[in-house]
């Protein structure tokens, strides 16, 4: 499995992790980019989108499959 493919099947499955997963991985992530390509800081507006999206996976709102290959699709092109 190509790197590509093994971040998207981890990404399909982390949205079902647990909250203190979810952001541990979220965490994780932005130290990885920062390291690699310089550092990355959250705006107020950022800061409350992510907010919002941790609200509604708490509360089971999940993008479909066909919503999740649309996002995909847009930006492999």
């Amino acid at each position: 499995m190509g790197h590509a493919k093994a971040l998207e099947a981890l990404m399909e499955r982390a949205a079902s992790w647990p909250d203190e997963a979810q952001a541990e991985l979220v965490r994780f992530m932005i130290d990885t980019e920062a390291r690699h390509f310089g550092a990355f800081r959250l705006d107020e507006h950022d800061r409350s989108r992510i907010e919002e999206s941790l609200a509604a996976a708490r509360r089971g709102e999940f993008a479909s499959d066909s919503e999740v290959a649309a996002l995909f699709n847009r930006y492999r092109k």
